[in-house]
């Protein structure tokens, strides 16, 4: 016992040297569903495991330079932070029949030490090599949905909740869960066989949300990404949205022991133990982060699911602490100093749609954008694919030669070729709603031979990516 504290200890002490030393990265990965956060870290941990040898990664500079020596797994500090599933999700992506890795349902973390030749000829006079920590952290960008609860009461978050059901579609997909709780007495003493039965329903109604009209915005994040609280009494509340009913100062005088007050004792438990908490204790220590948008699939979708996600995103921006960093700072007050925006699945349109797909997403995200660059810390944003499902050439079609993608499409596996569509450059306007001519399909990961099973994953830009997020830490 003595000794495994003792190794906490100096594991501890040498993480604040480290930092100290500016030889210490933490990174966050942030992105709604869908966004591809597993599929990025397990292609980001491949390359840089693979080391020297194989790499693909020529617009890293350490790499291209030649002094990459290599990366190393190491274990974890934090041991009640669950390890992210790296061998799992690589055997996925290289199976013969490769298939996409299950999506990210909790927070994980992977540790890897980089080793690298310095550029400094001094420095390398002094020591040939030099060492860098790198922490990257995976989570459910859902559950930093919540964190605005922190500023509501009870009955504040279920006005909230009676506005959002105005939005198209929405009072239809929880019209089983209206009918149920507007039978609830809120002043009856709690029966918490009756409140679990109505909070089946809200959830049922927050799944329809999510799958049938793609939104993101739901509340409580953690009622449809659970993680280790599935079953949990602290899940088992939904707003009290029947307010025309009873006068609010009404259900302020229900009796300690009544279902109103039950609702209202675990929503604001939630918020204390659950929202608070997890922000705690995950998000004060992050030095870079890197956002990863899904702008393809809400296209698809339809307006209510773009303009949603758009909202959820740039609440998000609004969770981070970021500013310049300095020697105080990484000790005592980390702060995110540099995030990269990159619009994912760009192997889902054609090569000359990229410009077009990363404006629309810088478009997308202005607003929390604009926030960031006033705390002044660099932000960078690209198109990337972190794995690479298909190949671009061209197709003829009366005569004439039209880009194309080839690829395995989700749905049977079978391999076709295909134009999505043009990616609109801006934000759209209600006639591109009327008659957009985008298609956006699903693909599988590529089938690799025997050879390519020894290489890393193939990518677009996830070079480009770590050289923004770690190039000036390695020089």
């Amino acid at each position: 016992m003595a000794k495994h504290v003792l190794k906490q200890v100096k594991s501890g002490a040498k993480d604040i040297l480290n930092r100290s030393l500016d030889r210490h990265v933490r990174l966050a990965v942030t992105g709604l569903s869908r966004a591809g956060k597993t599929a990025f870290i397990t292609s980001l941990v491949d390359h840089l495991l693979q080391g020297p040898v194989q790499h693909q990664l020529p617009l890293w500079q350490v790499a291209r330079e030649g002094r990459f020596l290599g990366a190393q797994r190491m274990p974890q500090v934090n041991f009640h932070v669950p390890s992210f599933d790296y061998d799992n999700a690589k055997k996925a992506l290289k199976a013969p029949q490769p298939f996409w890795p299950e999506s990210t349902q909790g927070v994980s973390e992977i540790r890897l030490k980089l080793k690298y030749q310095p550029k400094s000829v001094l420095w390398r006079n002094i020591n040939h090599s030099a060492e860098m920590t790198l922490d990257i952290v995976d989570y459910p960008g859902e559950w930093l949905l919540d964190l605005p609860l922190l500023s509501l009461d009870y009955l504040s978050w279920s006005e909230q909740i009676v506005a959002s059901l105005e939005q198209n579609g929405r009072a239809q997909l929880a019209q089983s869960w209206l009918n149920s709780g507007a039978q609830l007495d809120p002043f009856a003493p709690a029966d918490e066989a009756l409140l679990n039965d109505i909070v089946l329903q809200y959830t049922d109604y927050l799944h329809a949300s999510k799958d049938t009209l793609g939104l993101h915005h739901i509340q409580p994040g953690r009622f449809v990404l659970p993680g280790e609280l599935k079953g949990a009494p602290v899940l088992a509340f939904f707003p009290f949205v029947w307010l025309q009913n009873t006068p609010q100062e009404e259900l302020k005088k229900a009796g300690k022991d009544s279902n109103f007050a039950l609702l209202n004792a675990r929503f604001e438990y939630y918020k204390k133990h659950v929202v608070k908490q997890f922000y705690q204790q995950h998000f004060v220590k992050f030095d870079r982060q890197i956002v990863l948008l899904d702008c393809l699939t809400p296209l698809n979708e339809g307006k209510q699911s773009f303009v949603d996600m758009q909202t959820a995103i740039n609440q998000i921006l609004q969770s981070f602490h970021y500013g310049r960093s300095s020697l105080m700072k990484r000790l005592f007050s980390p702060a995110i100093d540099k995030l990269v925006f990159a619009a994912t699945k760009a192997d889902h349109v054609t090569p000359d749609q990229h410009e077009n797909l990363l404006t629309l997403m810088s478009n997308l995200v202005c607003e929390g954008q604009k926030q960031v660059a006033f705390s002044g810390i660099e932000t960078h944003s690209l198109a990337l694919a972190a794995v690479k499902t298909s190949q671009a050439g061209h197709v003829d079609f009366q005569g004439q030669a039209h880009p194309a993608l080839t690829a395995r499409q989700s749905s049977d596996g079978e391999s076709v070729s295909l134009f999505p569509g043009e990616v609109p450059a801006h934000l759209p306007n209600d006639d591109f709603w009327q008659g957009q001519g985008f298609e956006f399909v699903d693909f599988l990961p590529p089938i690799q031979t025997s050879a390519d099973s020894l290489t890393p994953l193939p990518h677009i830009r996830l070079d480009l990516a770590l050289e923004h997020l770690l190039g000036d830490k390695l020089l």
